[in-house]
């Protein structure tokens, strides 16, 4: 049994390194209940702050464009909310961020969905 704060850190090439914080979920690859209760509310959070982000006058949407972008983002989430794989939910969340900052600066992210 290991330490309740271990961290697993696994360099790939010496470039890249990839940390999971193993401290509350049983699953090492794929997520428990305990891990998908725990993201729930960031989750939750990063949607509906994208979704505020969305109505910002800064951003060069219509009406039709921006109800068109909210529908893109409740989809995205939704196919996202089937995901078990630690690592994968771990992606979306860190894309998911990326994303927002780049929306509460009123731009769109670099590859955005069109």
């Amino acid at each position: 049994m290991s330490h309740p704060l271990a961290k697993l850190s696994i360099t790939i090439d010496t470039e890249f390194v990839f940390e999971a914080d193993l401290r509350m979920g049983k699953g090492l690859i794929w997520a428990t209940a305990e891990d998908l209760n725990r993201n729930r509310g960031r989750v939750l959070s990063l949607y509906r702050q994208t979704l505020r982000s969305l109505n910002s006058p800064s951003l060069p949407l219509n009406f039709a464009s921006r109800l068109a972008m909210k529908a893109k983002v409740r989809a995205m989430f939704w196919v996202g909310s089937d995901e078990r794989s630690l690592h994968n939910i771990a992606d979306l969340i860190d894309a998911a961020e990326y994303s927002l900052s780049f929306l509460k600066n009123g731009r769109f992210p670099p590859r955005h969905i069109t």
